[in-house]
Parts: structure tokens; sequence; C-alpha cells
């Protein structure tokens, strides 16, 4: 049993390795994107729609009122990087069903990128919204002396992102591997369909948490 996708290495030459993480996440991104091709190349705005434009319009919308819920009052602005996020993270755990496959959130690698990702979209929202000196004035706030707490806390909420989605994702896949060794095989079934929620609820989570970060960083023109 390994601990990470990581550790299983496909092609190695020299000091360049291809393990597990790095094909199964092109191959994910592969297929989104030509679903996504497939799906919105025959769009249409007829009454009479397709159950896959009916599957993403649902989606769409669903992840839209996510966003305002939690503040942001011009969610489409936000919806390419934040659905993008949740679509991702999902689609990789859901993935799970598939004999053999171990999702590349189980990788801390793959969560870290994640987690980089939104440090660097809460900044560049915030600034776009409210400009480069309003927004580094929130650094500032309450007071100046919050300056290296405010600094420490962005930094520390990326970890945290990483860390929560990499450790929930690896604990799962462990105790179901368990499970399939020391238990009959309808309680591992059981468990599958269980871990199956808990990925899309992971994925829930850390685009929830992504959003609010955003919308922190938005605050002043975005949130009433």
């Amino acid at each position: 049993m390994h601990l990470s996708p990581d550790e299983l290495i496909l092609w190695q030459y020299g000091f360049f390795k291809l393990n597990n993480t790095i094909v199964t996440t092109w191959i994910l991104m592969a297929v989104l994107v030509i679903v996504s091709i497939r799906i919105t190349s025959h769009l249409t705005t007829d009454t009479d729609i397709s159950r896959q434009q009916n599957a993403l319009e649902v989606i769409i919308l669903t992840i839209c009122s996510q966003i305002k819920e939690v503040g942001i009052q011009k969610p489409r602005q936000y919806l390419g990087f934040i659905g993008t996020i949740f679509i991702f993270i999902a689609t990789a755990n859901l993935f799970t069903i598939f004999p053999g496959y171990e999702p590349p959130t189980g990788s801390v690698s793959t969560t870290f990128a994640l987690a980089i990702c939104v440090f660097i979209a809460s900044p560049v929202y915030g600034i776009a919204e409210r400009g480069i000196v309003d927004y580094l004035k929130s650094y500032l706030q309450p007071t100046p002396i919050m300056l290296p707490f405010n600094i420490i806390s962005e930094i520390s909420r990326t970890f945290a992102l990483a860390i929560r989605l990499f450790g929930n994702i690896m604990s799962g896949e462990m105790i179901l591997a368990i499970l399939l060794v020391i238990t009959p095989f309808i309680f591992p079934i059981v468990m599958s369909l269980l871990g199956l929620l808990t990925g899309v609820v992971q994925a829930y989570i850390f685009t929830i948490l992504a959003t609010v970060y955003i919308a922190a960083a938005t605050s002043d023109s975005e949130i009433t």
C-alpha cells in the first residue's frame, strides 16, 4: 500500500519521472475538455434542450447560487475559476468508481497546486475590483500592526486548504483499502458509495472556502 499516487512511477528517464498523479490529472483534463466541447457545441436557446445541456445549466446555476450566497453579488465574474475548481475536484473524486484508479487529489502536490491557484486568484480578483492601493490597505486593517499577521494568515490558509483536501481523500482511500482486506465484499461496496459522496462534499468544501477567500479580497466592492 502506498500513501500517495505520486509514489507509483509509470515511466522514468534519468531525473524525469512520470507518476500516476501526472497521468491521471492529464486524463481528467482531457476528459473534461472533450465533454465540455461536446456539450457546448450543441447549445440551443430552444425550449427543447438536450439532457446534457439541462445538466450543464443546473450545474452552472447551482454554482452561481452558491457563490452569491457567500456574498459575491456578481457570481458570473468568478464562475470560470470557481466552477472549474469544483468540477475538477468532484470529477477526480467520482472517478474512483473505476477499478485501479487513484484520484490525483490524494496527492499533496495536486492539492497544493489547487491551493496556490486560490492563493494567487484572491489578490488578483481583489486588485481588479478594488484597485491595488485599496487592496493593499486591507492588510493594514484594523491597525498597521496587523500587517505581518495578515500576511501569515494568507499563507497559512493556503496550507490549510491543501492539507485538508489531501488528508481527507488519502484517509478515505486507506480506510477502503483496509476494509477490502479484512471485511466481506458487501461492506467495502457501501464504503465506496459513501466515498463518492465524501468526494463531492470535499469538492464543495474546498470550493466554498476558495469563494470565501475571494469574497474577502473583493469585499469593499462585492459584498453588501
